[in-house]
């Protein structure tokens, strides 16, 4: 913003942003002019900067370690780039646990779209009636419900618990472990 001229957005307009990908954030907190320069600086810095201070959610390794070992197809659906995505779980460890990563501009759709998810179910042969669709927004349980996905939440991303309750999460969870609890 400082680069364009623009006044800082606040903490709260940022948060207020976050969810629909890239573009739809913007659109949210940036002047309609200033868009395409602003989508310009920003990929330029988070290209340098994506894997800097990077660190695993607690559970989540862990999680996925345990849920490969016991046969589960594991996959990455995300509407933040591809791009992005990919080398961020290659620098995770989360790579050779998963089927897939997918991300924004990897297909014509975003979560919820359901040809999103159906396209992820497609890709790595699953069924939604026997998947799990685990995330921390509104727009991850509409995703995973669009195509009769289950969607468990947990609230260590920009909403809380009576956020995605309300969102129709079908659980909810402080973090990872506690979700994986309830997976045994």
């Amino acid at each position: 913003m400082e680069k364009l001229g623009l006044p800082k957005p606040t903490y709260a307009q940022v948060h207020a942003a976050v969810g629909g990908g890239l573009e739809n954030a913007f659109s949210r907190i940036v002047p309609p002019e200033h868009r395409v320069d602003g989508l310009r600086i920003f990929s330029a810095y988070w290209e340098k900067i994506m894997l800097e201070d990077l660190k695993v959610m607690p559970g989540a390794l862990e999680l996925l370690q345990s849920l490969h070992a016991r046969g589960a197809v594991l996959a990455v659906c995300s509407n933040k780039l591809g791009s992005s995505s990919r080398p961020v779980c290659d620098a995770l460890g989360f790579t050779p646990l998963l089927r897939a990563v997918v991300g924004a501009k990897d297909t014509p759709w975003l979560k919820p779209d359901p040809r999103f998810m159906a396209h992820m179910l497609q890709l790595v042969g699953g069924q939604a009636d026997s998947s799990l669709m685990v995330g921390d927004s509104p727009f991850d349980v509409q995703a995973g419900h669009n195509v009769g996905m289950k969607s468990w939440c947990v609230t260590t991303g920009t909403h809380n618990a009576d956020q995605l309750r309300a969102a129709g999460a079908d659980a909810v969870y402080p973090g990872l472990p506690e979700l994986a609890r309830d997976l045994d």
